[in-house]
């Protein structure tokens, strides 16, 4: 018998017929562990899942992938979905996957958690950035359905409570993949243009996949960048979305989401009413204070007779003037005696004492008084200043003292 020779190709597509022919093969749901998950460019997801006796490689095409709402880590437990076939250029065979699963939870739980993993570790959650309500909102800013009847039960509590507060309703589907991008967007649009005060975001009850529009990034990064204060109002108490922690304030239910932003006006008329007998209490009891300070005034002498009052201050200015009297007396004489004391010092150093003593003062021909023979020569004209009257005389002999001795010159 003649032994039949393939190509490697052939090979490889024969084995590819057989495992696309085996109904097993085509619909496998296989548990495993991720590993070596790898995203490359062209949107195309490779991966291992192993256990602890094997480990199968996979690739997920990026069609595929689009549809995942978590996102795929290593050492993840997942359950995958595909079909087993061969790669006839490698000859190796590995499983075309068409959906992941989280295994032991929903792909949304898992999907939740991670977003709210990424969101807290970045800090939109911080009570740092928590911004305060309006305590009287003029306007109220409501993003939901327009046809739910969430919007219908903010309407009626807020007509009841706060009828002065204008309501803008910015409608938006909640549901679906548009809900998102929709709400995000109402929230900038209010932010952009001013139209409230506070914003009031949400829809009812429902499942988890009905709610998950407020599970979006997009949604919770607008919560986070407005201006305006914003209340996240989703669902039911017992249902938690992300921007309930990213909100300013969360509350319970849309209803309870009114009742927040809006004051009750029979609290504030009961509150305005209180303040009003406080007030009058307030007034009355400043009149009576005040009609007592009155009547003590009235008792006092200096406006019984206030004639009195005038002639205490007349006495008052008449001492004061005679110790001012007194005080310039005493200033004077004490300046008196002074005066008179350095006038006795001046008159004791005058050069006219001196010369009613019988001394002269010499006096060169241009006024200078004549201290040292040096100053004058034999033959130069003196003046002498006397007592009474004056002396010209001509020098005609001259005697210095030098080093002692006197020299005398002619």
């Amino acid at each position: 018998m003649e032994r039949q020779i393939l190509d490697v190709s052939q090979v490889n597509e024969y084995i590819k017929n057989l495992m696309d022919d085996d109904e097993l093969l085509a619909g496998l749901c296989i548990r495993g562990e991720l590993s070596n998950y790898k995203i490359y460019p062209s949107g195309h997801h490779y991966f291992t899942l192993k256990d602890a006796g094997g480990a199968l490689r996979c690739v997920m095409f990026r069609s595929s992938a689009a549809r995942l709402r978590f996102r795929p880590e290593n050492g993840m437990k997942v359950l995958a979905m595909g079909r087993i076939t061969v790669f006839p250029r490698d000859g190796a065979y590995q499983l075309y996957c068409d959906d992941l699963t989280p295994d032991g939870v929903g792909d949304l739980y898992v999907a939740f958690e991670q977003l709210k993993r990424k969101l807290s570790t970045e800090g939109l959650f911080d009570a740092q950035y928590k911004k305060p309500l309006p305590p009287f909102p003029h306007c109220i800013a409501i993003i939901t359905s327009g046809a739910g009847a969430a919007i219908m039960d903010m309407l009626r509590i807020l007509g009841k409570r706060y009828p002065l507060s204008k309501v803008v309703i910015l409608p938006v589907r909640v549901q679906g993949q548009e809900a998102p991008a929709e709400i995000a967007g109402a929230i900038r649009y209010a932010n952009k243009y001013r139209v409230a005060d506070v914003i009031i975001t949400g829809r009812g009850g429902g499942s988890m996949e009905d709610l998950w529009a407020f599970n979006d990034e997009r949604v919770a990064r607008a919560i986070f960048a407005s201006e305006i204060p914003v209340v996240s109002a989703v669902g039911h108490e017992p249902d938690v979305t992300i921007s309930d922690f990213v909100a300013d304030v969360r509350a319970a239910t849309p209803s309870n989401a009114a009742e927040l932003v809006a004051p009750d006006q029979n609290d504030l008329r009961a509150y305005l009413l209180s303040a009003q007998t406080r007030m009058a209490q307030a007034m009355q009891k400043q009149l009576k204070l005040d009609r007592k300070t009155l009547d003590g005034l009235k008792s006092r002498r200096v406006l019984q007779s206030p004639i009195n009052y005038v002639n205490e201050k007349r006495l008052l200015l008449d001492h004061s003037a005679q110790r001012l009297g007194a005080a310039a007396q005493r200033n004077l004489a004490g300046q008196k005696q002074r005066f008179i004391h350095l006038t006795a010092k001046l008159d004791a150093l005058s050069p006219l004492k001196v010369l009613a003593r019988g001394y002269s003062v010499v006096l060169t021909s241009d006024g200078r008084v004549v201290q040292r023979a040096a100053q004058v020569q034999i033959g130069d004209q003196v003046d002498i200043k006397l007592h009474q009257g004056r002396l010209t005389a001509s020098v005609t002999q001259i005697q210095e003292e030098r080093n002692g001795e006197e020299i005398t010159e002619l």
